[in-house]
């Protein structure tokens, strides 16, 4: 077995991965593209649901399963089968990462939980990444991403003010959870360095969610104030919403204090910016209505590409509205690496979007290549659980694998 990525600041660092779908396989993509072996048990015949949704690739493969599922090797185990048991505690008594998303209890009564595989693997530091805790009264409790924006109070305070909830552009609720499961690795990778000792990291989906309205929760603490919806515009700063420009195109301008004479003098608005009570964030806040009407007024008899130069000279902070075609186009993103490709074995050539976490100064790793089902079964076997030939054959001709 040869690792698909280029040697990182994990490389040596063994990950078992359990976990399927978006949220945790997220995570450990992060952690395998920073130099780490990330070993994805998958189903026999089927691995990762992901792997059937669309979009689907001229040869069948997933480009959804492709998005989290970079540089790990594959290797199909039936669970459900002791023999697959035995096999999975093999690898885990040789991982330093264990990463799960089933539901609370389901990996203990496998005999594959913290405490189990922790006897044999002090250092082990696992994760159970789970919709709702371990603890609780939803711990039991299914549900997706769209439906943890819902719950949390995201959904609700995403939208315009006279329409409905909405849910966010991107699957927030995922990949907010997958970035603290990877926190949740390299923590419990940081505090063994120190104890010597693994720990079990119990991740909820939920609290992430609401561990993200930690402004939205000041304002009800501090004012007892109900947020809602506002579109564009910030709750607490004026001028901070999208403007749509005269040759229709939008744009967003957000300032503080600094920048608003310098904009009312860009877009001619004198009476505003000669307004004492207008100097101050919370001045224009409290006529929020007045500004803002003004600001539209201006904005919109202009033309956006020209004002944007204007505002950009003036060190107004101010960008273009752009569609993801646009973004993952612009010189910036270009000059970055944003957009980089894989060889995939049956799919060929494949954009993907890096990782953004790389070394100052240093080449970023190369993104690496998602796996076929099943591809690294006997190499890992044989290098990770110590099976021999006879003993994998008998695994293959039995279903375990």
């Amino acid at each position: 077995m040869t690792d698909s990525t280029a040697s990182g600041p994990l490389d040596g660092i063994t990950v078992l991965d359990f976990s399927r779908v978006l949220a945790a396989p997220m995570a450990t993509q992060i952690l395998a593209e920073q130099g780490a072996t990330v070993i994805k048990v998958e189903r026999p015949g089927g691995g990762d649901e992901t792997r059937g949704f669309e979009p689907r690739l001229p040869h069948g493969e997933s480009a959804y399963f492709f998005a989290f599922n970079r540089g790990k090797h594959s290797v199909t185990l039936d669970l459900k089968d002791p023999r697959g048991r035995d096999v999975a505690r093999r690898l885990a008594a040789r991982a330093d990462i264990v990463v799960e998303n089933f539901l609370p209890g389901a990996m203990d009564r496998l005999g594959l939980g913290y405490d189990d595989l922790s006897t044999g693997n002090p250092g082990l530091v696992y994760i159970s990444a789970t919709g709702f805790g371990q603890s609780g009264p939803d711990r039991l409790r299914k549900g997706y991403d769209t439906v943890f924006q819902a719950l949390s109070g995201v959904m609700d305070m995403t939208g315009e003010p006279e329409g409905p909830p909405s849910k966010t552009g991107i699957p927030v609720a995922d990949m907010t959870s997958g970035l603290w499961i990877a926190i949740a690795a390299l923590t419990g990778l940081a505090g063994r360095g120190v104890t010597g000792r693994g720990r079990h990291f119990d991740v909820s989906m939920m609290d992430v969610q609401l561990s993200l309205h930690a402004l939205n929760a000041a304002r009800l603490f501090a004012l007892d104030e109900d947020p809602v919806r506002t579109g564009t515009q910030h709750p607490g700063r004026v001028p901070s919403a999208a403007f749509r420009a005269a040759d229709g195109g939008w744009l967003h301008i957000s300032g503080s204090d600094q920048h608003w004479a310098p904009l009312c003098s860009v877009l001619g608005l004198a009476e505003l910016g000669a307004d004492p009570a207008l100097r101050s964030n919370a001045g224009r806040v409290a006529q929020r209505d007045r500004v803002m009407t003004a600001l539209r007024a201006a904005v919109g008899g202009r033309d956006r590409e020209r004002l944007l130069k204007e505002l950009r000279a003036a060190d107004v902070p101010a960008g273009e509205v752009r569609d993801v075609r646009e973004a993952l186009a612009a010189p910036q993103a270009r000059a970055r690496g944003v957009v980089t490709d894989f060889e995939h074995p049956t799919e060929g050539t494949f954009k993907a979007l890096r990782t953004p976490l790389r070394e100052t100064g240093g080449e970023p790793l190369p993104a690496g290549t998602p796996p076929l089902l099943g591809a690294d079964t006997e190499a890992v076997l044989a290098r990770f659980a110590g099976l021999d030939d006879h003993e994998i054959d008998g695994l293959r001709a039995a279903g375990v694998i």
